[in-house]
Protein backbone atom coordinates (compact mmCIF):
# COMPACT_ATOMS: atom_id res chain seq x y z
CA UNK A 1 0.00 0.00 0.00
CA UNK A 2 2.95 2.33 0.75
CA UNK A 3 6.41 1.97 -0.78
CA UNK A 4 9.18 4.32 0.37
CA UNK A 5 12.47 4.01 -1.47
CA UNK A 6 15.70 5.59 -0.16
CA UNK A 7 13.85 8.51 1.46
CA UNK A 8 15.70 11.23 3.34
CA UNK A 9 14.41 14.38 5.01
CA UNK A 10 15.67 17.71 6.28
CA UNK A 11 13.82 20.96 6.87
CA UNK A 12 16.15 23.23 4.88
CA UNK A 13 18.77 22.87 2.18
CA UNK A 14 21.61 23.36 4.67
CA UNK A 15 19.91 21.96 7.74
CA UNK A 16 20.80 18.69 9.46
CA UNK A 17 19.32 15.48 8.14
CA UNK A 18 16.48 14.10 10.24
CA UNK A 19 16.83 10.68 8.63
CA UNK A 20 18.58 9.37 5.54
CA UNK A 21 18.19 6.62 2.97
CA UNK A 22 15.27 4.71 4.48
CA UNK A 23 13.56 2.01 2.44
CA UNK A 24 10.38 0.53 3.89
CA UNK A 25 6.90 -0.49 2.83
CA UNK A 26 3.53 -0.90 4.49
CA UNK A 27 1.85 -4.12 3.46
CA UNK A 28 -1.80 -5.19 3.43
CA UNK A 29 -2.64 -7.25 6.49
CA UNK A 30 0.32 -6.04 8.54
CA UNK A 31 1.13 -3.51 11.25
CA UNK A 32 4.32 -1.47 10.88
CA UNK A 33 5.48 0.36 14.03
CA UNK A 34 7.96 3.27 14.09
CA UNK A 35 9.89 3.58 17.37
CA UNK A 36 12.57 5.83 18.79
CA UNK A 37 13.31 8.50 21.39
CA UNK A 38 11.90 12.02 21.17
CA UNK A 39 13.18 14.28 18.38
CA UNK A 40 14.38 11.41 16.18
CA UNK A 41 11.89 12.15 13.40
CA UNK A 42 9.15 9.57 14.01
CA UNK A 43 6.28 11.96 13.21
CA UNK A 44 8.13 13.33 10.18
CA UNK A 45 8.70 9.79 8.94
CA UNK A 46 5.01 9.08 9.42
CA UNK A 47 3.98 12.17 7.44
CA UNK A 48 6.29 11.16 4.61
CA UNK A 49 4.85 7.65 4.53
CA UNK A 50 1.29 9.02 4.49
CA UNK A 51 1.99 11.48 1.67
CA UNK A 52 1.40 14.58 3.81
CA UNK A 53 5.02 15.73 3.49
CA UNK A 54 7.29 14.95 0.52
CA UNK A 55 10.73 13.55 1.36
CA UNK A 56 13.75 15.69 0.54
CA UNK A 57 15.22 12.76 -1.36
CA UNK A 58 13.80 9.45 -2.53
CA UNK A 59 10.26 8.48 -3.48
CA UNK A 60 7.05 7.42 -1.75
CA UNK A 61 4.37 5.62 -3.76
CA UNK A 62 0.87 5.21 -2.36
CA UNK A 63 -1.65 2.63 -3.55
CA UNK A 64 -5.18 3.53 -2.54
CA UNK A 65 -6.40 6.13 -0.06
CA UNK A 66 -4.50 6.80 3.16
CA UNK A 67 -6.28 7.77 6.38
CA UNK A 68 -4.20 9.84 8.83
CA UNK A 69 -4.90 9.97 12.58
CA UNK A 70 -2.94 12.75 14.37
CA UNK A 71 -1.61 12.46 17.89
CA UNK A 72 -3.78 15.36 19.04
CA UNK A 73 -6.77 17.14 17.58
CA UNK A 74 -7.61 20.71 18.58
CA UNK A 75 -11.32 21.44 18.86
CA UNK A 76 -12.17 24.93 17.58
CA UNK A 77 -15.93 24.53 17.12
CA UNK A 78 -18.42 22.23 18.75
CA UNK A 79 -19.36 19.26 16.54
CA UNK A 80 -21.21 16.07 17.27
CA UNK A 81 -19.31 12.81 17.06
CA UNK A 82 -21.31 11.85 13.94
CA UNK A 83 -20.42 15.11 12.18
CA UNK A 84 -16.76 14.79 13.16
CA UNK A 85 -16.63 11.36 11.55
CA UNK A 86 -18.59 12.59 8.55
CA UNK A 87 -15.72 15.02 7.80
CA UNK A 88 -13.75 11.97 6.71
CA UNK A 89 -16.03 11.75 3.66
CA UNK A 90 -14.69 15.05 2.27
CA UNK A 91 -12.93 13.20 -0.55
CA UNK A 92 -16.23 11.72 -1.71
CA UNK A 93 -18.31 14.92 -1.47
CA UNK A 94 -18.32 17.10 -4.56
CA UNK A 95 -17.26 20.75 -4.40
CA UNK A 96 -20.14 22.84 -3.00
CA UNK A 97 -21.97 19.58 -2.37
CA UNK A 98 -23.37 18.18 0.87
CA UNK A 99 -22.98 14.75 2.44
CA UNK A 100 -25.53 12.26 1.15
CA UNK A 101 -27.50 9.62 2.98
CA UNK A 102 -24.90 7.12 1.82
CA UNK A 103 -22.17 9.25 3.43
CA UNK A 104 -24.11 9.36 6.70
CA UNK A 105 -24.65 5.61 6.60
CA UNK A 106 -20.92 5.14 6.05
CA UNK A 107 -20.15 7.37 9.06
CA UNK A 108 -22.59 5.40 11.23
CA UNK A 109 -21.00 2.13 10.07
CA UNK A 110 -17.50 3.42 10.92
CA UNK A 111 -18.65 4.41 14.41
CA UNK A 112 -20.16 0.99 14.89
CA UNK A 113 -16.95 -0.63 13.62
CA UNK A 114 -14.87 1.01 16.36
CA UNK A 115 -17.52 0.26 18.97
CA UNK A 116 -18.83 3.75 19.76
CA UNK A 117 -22.02 4.00 17.75
CA UNK A 118 -23.84 4.98 20.92
CA UNK A 119 -21.80 8.22 21.08
CA UNK A 120 -22.98 9.53 17.69
CA UNK A 121 -24.94 12.49 19.08
CA UNK A 122 -22.48 13.38 21.84
CA UNK A 123 -20.36 16.55 21.70
CA UNK A 124 -16.91 15.51 20.47
CA UNK A 125 -15.23 18.11 22.71
CA UNK A 126 -16.72 16.48 25.81
CA UNK A 127 -15.39 12.99 25.16
CA UNK A 128 -12.58 11.29 27.03
CA UNK A 129 -9.16 10.91 25.42
CA UNK A 130 -9.80 7.28 24.53
CA UNK A 131 -13.19 8.03 23.03
CA UNK A 132 -11.74 10.87 20.93
CA UNK A 133 -9.05 8.56 19.62
CA UNK A 134 -11.67 6.06 18.50
CA UNK A 135 -13.64 8.86 16.81
CA UNK A 136 -10.54 9.94 14.86
CA UNK A 137 -9.93 6.35 13.79
CA UNK A 138 -13.55 6.13 12.61
CA UNK A 139 -13.07 9.39 10.69
CA UNK A 140 -10.08 7.85 8.90
CA UNK A 141 -11.93 4.61 8.16
CA UNK A 142 -14.93 6.38 6.63
CA UNK A 143 -12.64 7.81 3.95
CA UNK A 144 -12.43 4.30 2.44
CA UNK A 145 -8.71 4.17 3.12
CA UNK A 146 -6.59 1.15 2.26
CA UNK A 147 -3.88 2.28 4.69
CA UNK A 148 -4.34 3.91 8.09
CA UNK A 149 -1.45 5.90 9.58
CA UNK A 150 -1.53 6.88 13.25
CA UNK A 151 0.75 9.13 15.28
CA UNK A 152 1.06 7.66 18.79
CA UNK A 153 -2.54 6.40 18.92
CA UNK A 154 -2.23 5.12 22.50
CA UNK A 155 -0.46 8.12 24.04
CA UNK A 156 -2.10 9.53 27.17
CA UNK A 157 -4.64 6.69 27.27
CA UNK A 158 -5.32 4.54 30.31
CA UNK A 159 -4.65 0.81 30.12
CA UNK A 160 -8.21 -0.11 29.17
CA UNK A 161 -8.33 2.36 26.30
CA UNK A 162 -4.84 1.36 25.16
CA UNK A 163 -6.13 -2.21 24.92
CA UNK A 164 -9.23 -1.07 22.99
CA UNK A 165 -7.21 0.89 20.43
CA UNK A 166 -4.50 -1.74 19.96
CA UNK A 167 -7.06 -4.53 19.60
CA UNK A 168 -8.93 -2.49 16.98
CA UNK A 169 -5.76 -1.77 14.99
CA UNK A 170 -4.77 -5.43 15.04
CA UNK A 171 -8.21 -6.44 13.82
CA UNK A 172 -8.07 -3.87 10.99
CA UNK A 173 -4.79 -5.40 9.82
CA UNK A 174 -6.24 -8.90 10.09
CA UNK A 175 -9.04 -7.73 7.77
CA UNK A 176 -6.46 -6.72 5.14
CA UNK A 177 -5.69 -3.09 5.89
CA UNK A 178 -2.13 -1.75 6.10
CA UNK A 179 -1.57 -0.12 9.52
CA UNK A 180 1.36 2.21 10.28
CA UNK A 181 1.87 3.80 13.69
CA UNK A 182 4.41 5.50 15.88
CA UNK A 183 4.69 4.56 19.53
CA UNK A 184 6.78 5.23 22.62
CA UNK A 185 5.83 1.77 23.91
CA UNK A 186 7.91 -1.09 22.48
CA UNK A 187 5.49 -3.45 24.26
CA UNK A 188 2.75 -2.26 21.92
CA UNK A 189 4.87 -3.05 18.88
CA UNK A 190 5.64 -6.51 20.26
CA UNK A 191 1.94 -7.07 20.79
CA UNK A 192 0.54 -6.11 17.37
CA UNK A 193 3.29 -5.29 14.81
CA UNK A 194 4.91 -7.65 12.32
CA UNK A 195 7.68 -5.20 11.47
CA UNK A 196 9.31 -2.12 12.99
CA UNK A 197 11.36 0.90 11.98
CA UNK A 198 13.85 1.93 14.67
CA UNK A 199 14.95 5.58 14.51
CA UNK A 200 18.37 5.12 16.10
CA UNK A 201 20.06 8.14 14.48
CA UNK A 202 19.96 10.37 11.42
CA UNK A 203 22.05 7.83 9.48
CA UNK A 204 20.88 4.76 11.36
CA UNK A 205 17.33 3.51 10.82
CA UNK A 206 16.75 -0.20 11.10
CA UNK A 207 13.84 -1.97 9.44
CA UNK A 208 12.89 -5.57 10.05
CA UNK A 209 10.75 -8.16 11.82
CA UNK A 210 9.63 -7.06 15.27
CA UNK A 211 10.92 -10.06 17.20
CA UNK A 212 14.33 -9.89 15.52
CA UNK A 213 14.90 -6.19 16.19
CA UNK A 214 13.30 -5.63 19.58
CA UNK A 215 16.01 -7.41 21.56
CA UNK A 216 17.67 -6.40 24.81
CA UNK A 217 20.82 -5.10 23.13
CA UNK A 218 19.09 -3.17 20.32
CA UNK A 219 16.52 -1.57 22.63
CA UNK A 220 19.23 -0.61 25.11
CA UNK A 221 21.13 1.08 22.28
CA UNK A 222 18.02 2.79 20.92
CA UNK A 223 16.93 4.32 24.22
CA UNK A 224 20.39 4.59 25.82
CA UNK A 225 19.06 2.71 28.82
CA UNK A 226 19.58 -0.81 30.13
CA UNK A 227 16.58 -2.83 28.93
CA UNK A 228 15.71 -6.51 29.18
CA UNK A 229 12.82 -8.46 27.74
CA UNK A 230 10.86 -11.00 29.76
CA UNK A 231 8.16 -13.52 28.91
CA UNK A 232 5.08 -13.36 31.14
CA UNK A 233 2.23 -15.87 31.13
CA UNK A 234 -1.21 -14.28 31.03
CA UNK A 235 -4.61 -15.93 31.29
CA UNK A 236 -4.67 -16.58 27.54
CA UNK A 237 -1.07 -16.61 26.28
CA UNK A 238 2.59 -15.87 26.90
CA UNK A 239 3.49 -12.22 26.33
CA UNK A 240 6.94 -10.74 25.93
CA UNK A 241 7.36 -7.50 27.88
CA UNK A 242 9.96 -4.74 27.80
CA UNK A 243 11.53 -4.05 31.20
CA UNK A 244 13.65 -0.85 31.46
CA UNK A 245 16.13 -0.38 34.31
CA UNK A 246 15.33 3.06 35.68
CA UNK A 247 18.15 2.86 38.17
CA UNK A 248 17.88 2.99 41.92
CA UNK A 249 14.37 3.37 43.24
CA UNK A 250 11.42 1.44 44.55
CA UNK A 251 11.55 -2.20 43.46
Amino acid sequence: MVEARSISFRYSAKGPWIFRNVTVDARPGEVLAVLGPNARGKTTMLKCLSGLVPPTEGTVELSGNVGFVPQSHAVVFSFSVADTVLMGRARQVKIYGAPTRADRRAAAAALARVGIGHLAERDYARLSGGERQLVLIARALVSDCATIVLDEPASALDLRNQARVLTLLRSLADEGMAVVLTTHHPDHALHIAERVVLMVGADDQRVGPTRELLTDSVLSELYELDIVTADVRTASSVRRLIVPDFGRGVS
